[in-house]
């Protein structure tokens, strides 16, 4: 069978198809529409209609190209940008309408919780306790666990786009009390969580989203062409000589350096304050990559939630993550997003 996710978010809508015949899914396909949502937003957070008129005709084109490839089952989802947005009733519907798709809102933490089921398939059970951070374009997530099934999984409104457009302001470079703001309010927001993670004493320490990746290769991992069986990492000593260079030069400039692309290099500032400030509270040196993230957790889960379904009462042993957004046991802790 074949499957397919359409994850929509704040820089980018992609869809990947992927094959679904063995234990993992198996990417075959994938289309990115750059449609930079976060850049129509306005200061209520609502996207204007010409934005929303792109997203919806993205949808479409994707739902196309999903059935060009033969995908039984298209699972479409919103993080940030269209959660928080106080219009979005208005925004599923112009996608509902032009494309067909029901685009699903995800809750910050279950988009930490599934980030980490794929983070943990990747990594393998060598990781043990292994501590999970993912900076995306509206929201950073940190989780911790021991299994696929996170004991601990936050989402907080550090996002490098979100922090760009409310915190740096319009000077390129911003100056250096702008980025000391911007340290103190990380440092504000995740102290709890970081605390109680270090009590854990995680064995692995892992990063994924694009922001991660690219501020990896801007310190010297290896580039993407060379696979991803590649063992990339990142080291906060390294990660604070580049983030006084990222801080020195305008956005222009930032995207001629190794790994920054254009699309991305006026937000890598505020990322790698997130990444290199977030390290440090949980006294992480180095992070490991893994290319596997959020849409991959979204298929894991749908192929292992199917199998369970299939399977006859007590034939599975290794039951998938529940849906804990409201869950008790997880509690959110007073500086925590949604």
């Amino acid at each position: 069978m074949r499957v397919g996710v359409l994850d929509v978010g704040s820089n980018t809508v992609r869809l990947e198809i992927a094959d679904a015949g063995g234990a993992v899914p198996l990417p075959v396909h994938t289309v990115k529409y750059r449609l930079r949502l976060a850049d129509d937003v306005d200061s209520t957070g609502r996207l204007p209609e010409p934005a929303v008129r792109r997203l919806a005709e993205a949808a479409a084109a994707a739902r196309q190209e999903a059935d060009d490839w033969g995908v039984a089952r298209l699972t479409a989802f919103a993080t940030a940008i269209v959660r928080e947005a106080p219009d979005r009733a208005r925004i599923l519907a112009a996608v509902r309408e032009r494309s067909g798709l029901e685009l699903r809102l995800m809750s910050g933490r279950r988009e930490a919780e599934l980030t980490f089921l794929a983070a943990r398939r990747w990594m393998g059970w060598r990781a043990g306790p292994m501590v999970l951070l993912d900076i995306g374009g509206g929201s950073a997530e940190v989780a911790f666990g021991r299994a696929g099934v996170p004991d601990l999984a936050f989402s907080f409104p550090l996002g490098a786009g979100r922090l760009t457009r409310e915190y740096l302001g319009t000077a390129d470079p911003p100056p250096p009390e702008q980025l000391r703001a911007v340290r103190r309010l990380v440092r504000h927001q995740l102290r709890d969580v970081a605390a109680r993670i270090r009590w854990e004493r995680p064995h692995t320490a892992v990063a994924t989203s694009r922001t991660l990746h690219q501020l990896a290769r801007l310190c010297g991992a290896p580039p993407g062409r060379e696979g991803p069986f590649t063992p990339r990492y990142l080291h906060r000593g390294r990660l604070r000589s580049e983030l006084r260079r990222l801080a020195r030069l305008p956005a222009a400039e930032r995207a001629a350096l190794p790994g920054i692309s254009p699309s991305r290099a006026g937000q890598a500032l505020a990322g790698a304050v997130v990444a290199h400030t977030t390290m440090a509270l949980l006294e992480v040196p180095t992070l490991e990559l893994c290319p596997w993230a959020l849409r991959e957790g979204v298929l894991i889960h749908q192929l292992e939630h199917d199998a369970l379904r299939s399977d006859p009462p007590g034939a599975a042993d290794h039951p998938t993550p529940p849906d804990r957004s409201a869950a008790a046991g997880s509690p959110t802790p007073p500086h925590a997003g949604p």
